[in-house]
């Protein structure tokens, strides 16, 4: 069981640590929040969002679902339609005084968190693909130990991420490189609605 769990602290590790459009989301928000406890309902809905995934990942029940063949052509219009309304909220962000932006309303975390989470096709490869092709190495006790070995890593990588976004902010005085996080967050978003896009068109 121990051996089940180290394996799941590393692949989830391995899958979460790279730049996205989730984990530069979770940063912006602990960046431009007034508290770190502010920026708890994106940490919290982009954590249960990863856990919805790696269950039904471990489960067998994604695996069903985008068998479906009118669901993959409904979640990529949908969500370019989203990421770039999202992006271009977030990139308006500006500054109300020199070293102040805007934040977000815990409305709009939930609602941006749950976009970026499973509107995110790198994110679904890499969470139904990997962490639910890996499970079936597993069984009974151990997979359990796997899964939530994945699920822990995932709650501390995004309280990690929001703590870091709000050190980040007490250390720019100017408020400048919060303004640059928000535009690299709208980027990052319209590149992901761009490359849904392409998905879309060349696999229809």
């Amino acid at each position: 069981m121990l051996n089940a769990f180290t394996h799941g602290v590393f692949l989830a590790f391995g899958l979460i640590m790279p730049l996205g459009m989730q984990n530069i989301f979770v940063f912006n928000q602990g960046a431009t929040q007034r508290h770190f406890f502010h920026a708890l309902p994106c940490v919290l809905t982009a954590f249960v969002c990863d856990a919805i995934l790696i269950l039904a990942s471990v489960l067998g029940i994604a695996f069903i679902v985008l068998a479906l063949p009118w669901l993959k052509p409904l979640i990529f219009i949908f969500g370019i339609c989203f990421l770039l309304y999202m992006g271009w909220v977030i990139w308006r962000k500006q500054p109300r005084h020199h070293t102040e932006i805007e934040p977000l309303s815990a409305r709009y975390q939930i609602a941006f968190a749950i976009s970026v989470s499973f509107l995110n096709p790198h994110a679904l490869i890499d969470t139904i693909g990997i962490i639910g092709s890996n499970s079936l190495h597993f069984i009974g006790q151990d997979k359990w130990a796997f899964t939530l070995a994945c699920l822990l890593v995932s709650l501390c990588w995004f309280i990690i991420l929001a703590l870091s976004g709000s050190c980040f902010k007490t250390v720019d005085k100017s408020g400048r490189g919060i303004l640059i996080v928000n535009k690299l967050s709208a980027i990052i978003m319209w590149c992901t609605a761009g490359y849904l896009s392409y998905c879309l068109i060349y696999s229809s």
